[in-house]
């Protein structure tokens, strides 16, 4: 009997995906041989929208993205605007920047979704996409990931469910008759995966992106549209051997190690010491001043 946890937030996508990838799992196995459980758990995959710090320290703080609207109104930007307007044949006073970015989302959108070379498209070259994907990756450097600690750190919640889950998975089994730990699937958000990958010390570069900062940011590890595009996905996968369990982690089907250990798969005690400090802190409560109380519910998708 194949036993298999889903957890996912309480978005309709998220509970959709679960019911296909389930759906998925009958056309390979029967139900016979599946025991299956699904909760849904907002607590631990929208766990920013419970951090008091995170909430009132970046989400609702207008200087917590600065880099961002400084890019925003910085020459390169402008430089895409009036590249834009030329084009339109319009004054380039009558583009925003906010209708610039929209009408780039539309052409990304419809490559990405229906494969279509879209008519959005035309109004960019390769110089200008460059642009409009780093001022994407500043928002989410400085709103969920390394640009301030408590992005990270709110994931806290999910950080030791995963250890857990591993630590019990790793545990010697009584006998060979005894079943092991189910597998642990969890569905969620980018703004979920991105926090976690952050706390794990995971495409951190030398010098962070700003707004001052483009032209030496090409060659950055921090590229969102790679770490998180659609269906991205987060894999530990951990193997019995000799010397103990090795823990490998595959970003998106493409292994990758962990930082500061030079093996694909390091011993599983190794990567529980590199993370100590995180194991026995990374405290949620008391990294986020208690759960938020009386917020409305989070509109952002």
């Amino acid at each position: 009997m194949k036993r298999i946890s889903l957890r996912s937030s309480s978005k309709h996508r998220c509970v959709s995906s679960v019911e296909a990838f389930q759906d998925g799992l009958q056309q390979v196995w029967s139900r016979q041989d599946m025991q299956y459980s699904h909760q849904v758990d907002d607590e631990l995959m929208r766990f920013f929208e419970y951090c008091r710090g995170y909430v009132e320290g970046v989400e609702n703080n207008r200087t917590a993205l600065l880099e961002v609207e400084k890019f925003k109104h910085g020459m390169e930007m402008e430089a895409v605007r009036r590249r834009m307007a030329e084009r339109l044949g319009l004054p380039h006073h009558r583009l925003t920047p906010d209708l610039v970015e929209a009408a780039f989302f539309l052409c990304s959108y419809e490559l990405s979704i229906k494969s279509l070379h879209s008519p959005w498209c035309f109004l960019f070259d390769e110089n200008d996409a460059k642009v409009l994907e780093y001022k994407s990756d500043l928002k989410q450097f400085w709103k969920r990931s390394h640009g301030h600690v408590i992005s990270s750190l709110s994931s806290c919640p999910l950080f030791h469910h995963v250890f857990r889950t591993l630590d019990k998975a790793g545990r010697p089994r009584r006998s060979t008759e005894a079943s092991p730990e189910p597998a642990s699937i969890l569905v969620g958000h980018a703004e979920t995966l991105l926090p976690l990958l952050s706390l794990l010390g995971l495409y951190k570069d030398q010098t962070s992106p700003t707004a001052d900062n483009y032209h030496s940011q090409h060659g950055r590890s921090f590229r969102t549209s790679l770490i998180v595009p659609y269906a991205a996905n987060l894999l530990f996968v951990l193997y019995d051997c000799q010397r103990g369990p090795r823990l490998q982690m595959l970003i998106n089907e493409s292994p990758v190690r962990f930082p500061g250990l030079m093996e694909d798969a390091p011993l599983y005690r190794d990567v529980r010491a590199m993370y100590r400090h995180l194991l026995d802190g990374c405290d949620f409560h008391r990294e986020c001043e208690g759960r938020t109380g009386g917020r409305g519910p989070n509109t952002e998708l």
